[in-house]
């Protein structure tokens, strides 16, 4: 995996597909800081207290560099395709794709009980200057179908197979695909500080001997009671290491 560097925004990104990068991670002189709402917020109000949120903090648009939306349920690949056009049109009203790439790390997942009635927000991370700072990361969301090669269902591990096997299956890739997007930023398990699984399946079977054998919960690991934003996909994770984390009400 390549990483190019964002220095408008104080970060480093593996580039991946249109609609978001792979992974973020903080330049020197910078730290990532993560900002979770309280409850979710719909994407057009999202936008706007993204916006003031950098103005109080005296940051420029190109520091906005990952977020984790709530959708009401799974999207067809082809309403997945429409959502993102929509979402990818707003970073280049705020000049994030300027490089030719999509630098903002991306989670976007479907609560199985109370979902929001339209596409949310659920949380964003950004950059600030810090030059004693320790490194820190956002590794995106991924679910077990290779990205950027068409159709999802035609690139997913198990498809269909929600059997302790199939879901032992999907998890594996998943989490290779984490330890690949942490590597390429210079990470392991070792420096998150937050790991995230996406499923409303039973996940119990293999959570000691691949996700806690791996180092994948070190410090616990937070089950969203989720879908992936895809049909046909039913197991996602996500993962970061930051120092500063706050609640936005």
């Amino acid at each position: 995996m390549s990483v190019m560097e964002y220095p408008d925004g104080g970060f480093r990104f593996i580039p991946a597909v249109f609609q978001y990068s792979a992974g973020v991670a903080a330049l020197p002189g910078f730290r990532l800081e993560r900002a979770r709402f309280a409850e979710p917020v719909p994407m057009a109000e999202g936008w706007r207290r993204i916006a003031r949120h950098l103005d109080q903090l005296s940051r420029p648009r190109a520091a906005f560099c990952a977020c984790e939306l709530r959708s009401p349920a799974p999207f067809s690949e082809a309403g997945f395709e429409q959502f993102n056009r929509a979402y990818a049109a707003v970073l280049q009203e705020w000049g994030l794709l300027a490089l030719g790439e999509n630098p903002v790390a991306r989670s976007n997942v479907c609560p199985e009980l109370a979902p929001p009635a339209e596409p949310s927000f659920h949380a964003f991370t950004y950059a600030v200057p810090d030059l004693a700072a320790a490194p820190s990361f956002v590794v995106a969301g991924s679910g077990e179908s290779v990205e950027g090669k068409g159709s999802y269902a035609a690139h997913t591990v198990a498809l269909g197979d929600t059997s302790a096997a199939g879901l032992r299956a999907k998890a594996d890739y998943v989490l290779g695909e984490m330890e690949r997007r942490m590597a390429a930023l210079g990470f392991t398990w070792a420096e998150t500080t937050g790991v995230q699984a996406y499923t409303v399946y039973d996940l119990h079977p293999f959570l000691a001997d691949e996700i806690t054998r791996r180092g994948a919960a070190r410090h616990g690991l937070t089950w969203q009671y989720c879908r992936p934003p895809v049909q046909g996909l039913d197991y996602e994770m996500d993962c970061r290491g930051l120092a500063v984390e706050r609640l936005l009400y």
